[in-house]
């Protein structure tokens, strides 16, 4: 186990090296000129306020954590003893964890192995916010592992965007990053990381060995969307000689949006329901971050608020990142949806696979609104009918209706669909409605459970969407 240290997080940052900026024609756009920021992490001139923010309880500081090691396993990390984050892989950058201003211990350590710390200090964090980045190499070949933290600049850029770059490659040398061959960062260090300010744009990095006049034989390019009011870090991953490194990692450029300031966006929200009867525990992945890990059968997640636009989502057996059961990337429009985890993997009754449902939770007033989610694989079509009136009819499996009721106590009878909606009742069930609130129903399991792949009796599992 490693000594535990205190390291003071100041305005140098760890002793972070400064990069230096120049102004140049920037863009595919030969009028778009860059200003220098005159921002860098560690332009401290000796003349730096060390103004204790801890002494303040009121002070925001903020952290996340970066697994920039490309030779090292997946971590958990500890705050103050408490796990907030676990079993996170190489090229993760966590969500900033928010926090007063004071002293934390910080701990890293190999996935479920609480025994193997690679990381074990007590930081004082100022007000501000912070990256801490596990760096280098376990086997210690080209770069030692350590863990750099880095003051982040969360304000807004205005209309420009800023753009913060780290040197986390172990391979690679000093690097000059160019943009049609004008330098953006120059003399780049391994650790070390610098910023700056650019108009709103399209670039195409260049990364290349530093050299004097900035015109090394570029290694690599990377298309970058700058966004106006935008905070970008852009983490430079990986080995430039894969073959001949102690992780078959190639080099590549890991872009983390870290605020946001421009127009407002508009919002979604995306939860996940695990449906599949014979499917083992799962974990969610949202655009390569875990969102929800171990999700037994029957559960329904909270809402993940995001914003507009297209994601990735990638489902897997729980630890085990390899066995990927979805893989797709989901274009969410403005609203709530649910994404459903359906069928068997034994595909005995109904293939395995993920249904997007939109979902109305607005305010459904004196009512309330009832959403009914097919999801039993080896029931038919099914009427559910209340007294004997229908309130769903003919729901196929993996359909999706919705009714609006009266608030009260009702007795839900579920048969299979007929004509006339008479068919023989298959099972009943309580279900008590409260004015505007809005629900769905999920009905899972067998009908036939000793004749199923897994043993799971029909039930229905209720969930208020909104109240």
């Amino acid at each position: 186990m490693s000594d535990t240290r205190r390291r003071t997080v100041l305005k140098t940052v760890g002793g972070v090296t400064v990069v230096g900026t120049l102004a140049g024609c920037l863009s595919d756009d030969p009028e778009q000129e860059v200003e220098p920021s005159g921002n860098s992490d560690d332009d401290d001139d000796d003349d730096t306020d060390e103004t204790d923010d801890t002494d303040d309880p009121e002070a925001d500081s903020s952290l996340r954590v970066a697994h920039l090691s490309p030779d090292a396993p997946n971590v958990d990390v500890y705050v103050d003893g408490d796990a907030v984050l676990e079993d996170v892989p190489f090229r993760t950058v966590s969500d900033y964890l928010d926090l007063p201003a004071g002293s934390y211990d910080v701990k890293i350590t190999a996935a479920g192995d609480p025994d193997t710390v690679v990381f074990d200090e007590t930081l004082e964090l100022p007000a501000g916010a912070f990256t801490a980045a596990a760096l280098g190499e376990l086997a210690d070949e080209n770069q030692p592992f350590d863990v750099g933290v880095f003051e982040d600049d969360l304000s807004d850029p205005g209309s420009d965007a800023r753009i913060k770059l780290v040197h986390a490659s172990p391979d690679a040398p000093n690097v000059d990053v160019t943009v049609g061959g004008d330098p953006l960062f120059e003399d780049v260090p391994f650790g070390a990381a610098g910023t700056v300010e650019v108009p709103a744009g399209d670039y195409k990095l260049q990364v290349r060995p530093a050299t004097e006049d900035n015109d090394g034989d570029v290694v690599d390019t990377f298309k970058f969307s700058a966004e106006a009011g935008t905070v970008y870090t852009g983490f430079a991953v990986g080995y430039l000689a894969p073959g001949e490194a102690p992780a078959d990692v190639p080099f590549d450029l890991e872009v983390s949006v870290d605020a946001s300031y421009g127009e407002d966006e508009e919002d979604t929200a995306l939860r996940v329901a695990h449906l599949s009867p014979d499917a083992p525990n799962v974990d969610v992945y949202v655009d390569g971050d875990p969102v929800l890990e171990d999700v037994p059968f029957r559960t329904v997640s909270g809402y993940l608020d995001l914003t507009v636009g297209t994601y990735d989502i990638k489902i897997t057996a729980a630890g085990d990142p390899d066995t990927v059961v979805f893989d797709e990337a989901v274009e969410l429009s403005a609203g709530a949806f649910t994404a459903a985890a359906l069928g068997e993997l034994a595909d005995e009754n109904q293939p395995f696979g993920v249904e997007l449902y939109e979902d109305d939770r607005s305010d459904p007033g004196s009512d309330a609104r009832v959403t009914l989610v097919h999801a039993s694989p080896d029931a038919p079509n099914v009427d559910v009918t209340v007294g004997g009136d229908p309130l769903f009819e003919d729901v196929p499996f993996g359909a999706a209706g919705t009714v609006e009721v009266p608030a009260g106590d009702y007795k839900l009878q579920v048969r299979p669909a007929t004509e006339d909606n008479d068919g023989d009742v298959v099972d009943t069930f309580k279900f008590p409605a409260e004015a505007g609130t809005v629900y769905t129903a999920f009905a899972v399991g067998y009908l036939a459970p000793d004749d199923a792949p897994a043993d799971v009796p029909f039930d229905l599992d209720v969930a208020v969407d909104a109240d």
